[in-house]
């Protein structure tokens, strides 16, 4: 299940210095960046094997400019039953329920244009809502990881070189 892909975690917080920090090339115009977001799972396969592993979770972002202006947000909503939903596993350790990994689920596509002038950007969570059988906890407190972003881009026209 390995994809080969960097992941990044998104913390929740309102200091865009604590979020995930993209910085772009000087550029002509509008640069567009596109990441792939996430929702963070921790994933127990006690819980999944005896059917006690379902997860719903939706999971809010922005990205914003360094000066705290909000480019975008984004949302991505994913539900988790069996370990074939994970896209990938991050990290592992034993918990005291049972062997748990990290793991993205789901892959939304999400794409940003940013101003000429902008030179870097913050990818900072704001709140994930996590519906698992007879609870629903809302996450939103300051440096709490809870959403992942992978496959990050940026496209752009290259700024005229200085004389």
């Amino acid at each position: 299940m390995a994809t080969r892909r960097a992941f990044c975690s998104i913390q929740a917080d309102t200091d865009p210095l604590a979020g995930a920090i993209v910085r772009l090339p000087p550029h002509r115009g509008p640069a567009t960046l596109t990441f792939d977001l996430h929702n963070r799972h921790v994933y127990s396969a006690e819980l999944t094997d005896s059917g006690r592993g379902y997860t719903r979770a939706t999971a809010t972002i922005g990205v914003l400019a360094m000066d705290g202006t909000l480019l975008t947000r984004a949302v991505v909503r994913t539900e988790f039953r069996r370990a074939a939903d994970l896209l990938d596993r991050i990290a592992a350790g034993a918990g005291m329920a049972g062997v748990r990994a990290v793991a993205p689920i789901g892959s939304e596509p999400i794409s940003v244009e940013v101003a000429e002038g902008v030179d870097a950007v913050s990818i900072l969570g704001e709140k994930v809502v996590v519906v698992r059988i007879g609870t629903t906890e809302t996450i939103s407190g300051a440096s709490r990881p809870i959403a992942v972003v992978s496959n990050v881009r940026v496209q752009y026209r290259p700024a005229p070189k200085r004389r």
